[in-house]
């Protein structure tokens, strides 16, 4: 059953950085996109950064210039680096397998990440930043 791992989140302060972690496990996810999502309290589930198969990262327009995206094949990670944070990247991260194209769609999240067959979302990990 395929499972996904989320850590690195905490307690910062604004302009400061975090390094967070999707560990996947029950596939190789070498082959497949990953994207990130947050979740604030009382708000929908949105979009933060996607990375194809390929390593190529596409990333929702706040975060632009703030977050890189990467991945460890060999690891079966993905690792999302944000800079710079501000108040409103506070909430619960997530990762999942999915499409790229739509990963900033409300509907796509809703319905179409965790891609089907590809498990259901993780726990998330919490990062806070304080102003």
């Amino acid at each position: 059953q395929p499972k996904y791992v989320e850590s690195g989140g905490g307690l910062v302060q604004t302009g400061e950085s975090l390094r967070l972690s999707c560990a996947v496990s029950g596939f190789r996810l070498s082959y497949y996109a990953v994207a990130w999502f947050r979740q604030a309290p009382g708000e929908e589930r949105e979009g933060v950064a996607c990375i194809t198969s390929t390593g190529i990262p596409s990333y929702a327009d706040s975060m632009k210039g703030r977050f890189t995206l990467s991945r460890d094949n060999a690891k079966n990670a993905v690792y999302l680096q944000m800079n710079d944070l501000k108040a409103e990247d506070t909430g619960v991260y997530y990762c999942a397998v999915g499409d790229c194209k739509s990963f900033t769609e409300t509907f796509a999240i809703q319905s179409l990440f965790p891609a089907p067959g590809f498990g259901s979302w993780g726990q998330g990990t919490q990062v806070t930043v304080s102003s």
